[in-house]
């Protein structure tokens, strides 16, 4: 890379401290080849070619489609959310060896012909991500989405719950199809998600900003149910207030699907929940108390009575024993199926998924800002007549099914890193600990070498170690489980 030197500035505070530039191959994200290795670990790439489709006319391109689809969704794990940060990594040599198809040391050598010199420009990103918007390749992107976790779910479990939400994700401008939410008294996208095991997100769909909670919820919901089923025995559903109507607890029931939501308060519940609002004799505990009281309930919009559990709180931090605290869940398991004190169990556990949401929207918060704005210039040249139609909607439909694929590559990887006994890791921590290394690359003759730091050289390891106990996906079929780490 040569000698040449430059001295930038010194510091103030300490006169002996020089900053120096250099033409040398260094990198901040050296740990963007490891999701590269999982991403291919669990199929990406093979995912990509089977439900992807690339209309761009071969003879003009430079980038490989799943090149392109590689770099948003491993720029997104290193925390590079914006596609104008494409400009700042083009030359990152850790970026070039993550991203391209290309064996050897050919990534970060000076390119023979339409072969690519570095990352693609941020408009060659926007124009795949428009390509993405395309109804096949969003229903592709959901399919990867669902498909990649697939090797830690089929792991001969017998039960698993999914977890159905939505979620706010607020906008600003006026992108096609936000709307004002009063709930949440923010201009934003209410979209679904759905995740198993509060960490692998397995679907997502985009909606205007003031839908109700459960619109769309059936049809959203079912086809991941009947895929879980598949090589699931019993497969739950989970989801709060908002969800539970009539017509999706008819259909979960025709499917055998169990599931347990929580119900909203009305004057009905409410009068038959008082006679259970009284304490027992005597003095009550300092840690306070819970008690589950069966019912039968049949709203008016309801075909039939349905199974409901009346938990109520003692919560003596908050109310200093003055009042109880209440709220009802409505399930179609049987008593002897599930307890009440199995199902309060079950519905709690919804907190880790809600937490995870948190952890994925600051870790990977999805740009969801495509709006259509014509161009007046392409490639330096004036563009004229009328503009090429956009649907930004359906772009940002992409980025944000783009955004959980990222954050399931990072959950898996942060699992991997998972001791028995201790908290999960979560996305932020897996990022700043394994994915941001410092490095310097080296370029010889018998290939490409990393040099990173020895404090981080154990972390490494491990996360080697563990992934390549998992079995070779070459030649066999994904749907094959993966064995428990040593």
């Amino acid at each position: 890379m040569g000698e040449v030197q430059g001295t930038l500035f010194r510091l103030d505070c300490n006169k002996s401290v020089r900053v120096e530039a250099r033409p040398e191959r260094l990198t901040a994200d050296a740990g963007v080849v490891l999701p590269r290795e999982l991403s291919e670990r669990l199929g990406l790439s093979r995912l990509v070619r089977r439900h992807l489709e690339d209309p761009r006319d071969s003879s003009r391109t430079r980038h490989p489609f799943v090149e392109l689809v590689r770099t948003r969704i491993l720029a997104l794990a290193q925390g590079w959310e914006d596609q104008n940060d494409v400009s700042l990594l083009r030359d990152d040599p850790a970026f070039r060896l993550a991203v391209s198809q290309r064996r050897g040391d050919g990534p970060l050598r000076s390119p023979r012909g339409r072969v690519p010199d570095g990352l693609c420009s941020q408009p060659t990103l926007s124009r795949l991500m428009r390509v993405l918007g395309s109804e096949d390749n969003r229903r592709g992107l959901g399919l990867i989405l669902r498909e990649m976790p697939k090797p830690l779910l089929a792991t001969g479990r017998r039960e698993i719950t999914l977890d159905l939400d939505s979620l706010p994700y607020e906008v600003h401008g006026h992108q096609p199809g936000s709307a004002y939410n009063g709930h949440y008294r923010t201009r934003c996208y209410h979209p679904l998600v759905a995740s198993v095991l509060g960490r692998f997100f397995l679907g997502a769909r985009l909606r205007p900003g003031n839908v109700h909670t459960a619109d769309g919820g059936l049809d959203f919901v079912l086809p991941l149910l009947r895929w879980l089923q598949g090589f699931i025995p019993r497969v739950w559903l989970r989801a709060d207030a908002g969800f539970p109507d009539p017509t999706l607890l008819k259909a979960l029931e025709e499917e055998a699907v169990p599931y347990v939501f929580r119900l909203r308060s009305n004057r009905t519940l409410n009068r038959i929940a008082q006679p259970f609002l009284r304490r027992p004799p005597g003095r009550p505990p300092a840690e306070g108390r819970t008690w589950l009281h069966e019912l039968s309930y049949r709203a008016k919009s309801w075909t039939r009575t349905r199974r409901v559990v009346l938990v109520v709180v003692e919560r003596p931090d908050e109310q200093q024993h003055l009042f109880l605290d209440y709220f009802f869940l409505l399930t179609s398991a049987s008593v002897e199926e599930e307890s009440a004190q199995a199902l309060l169990h079950r519905y709690r556990q919804r907190g880790t998924a809600e937490a995870d949401f948190g952890d994925c929207h600051q870790a990977i918060p999805p740009s969801l800002s495509s709006a259509p704005r014509p161009k007046s210039q392409y490639r330096d040249r004036v563009v004229h007549g009328p503009p090429v139609p956009h649907d930004a909607f359906a772009t940002n439909e992409a980025e944000l099914l783009l955004s959980l694929i990222s954050a399931n590559l990072m959950a898996v990887g942060a699992e991997l890193l998972h001791t028995e006994g201790k908290s999960r890791m979560s996305r932020r921590r897996f990022r700043s600990f394994l994915l941001k290394t410092a490095a310097r690359v080296l370029l010889g003759k018998r290939g490409v070498t990393l040099v990173i730091a020895s404090a981080r050289a154990r972390l490494w390891q491990t996360f080697w170690r563990r992934l390549h106990a998992w079995p070779n996906p070459r030649g066999s079929p994904l749907s094959h489980a993966l064995p428990s780490r040593a």
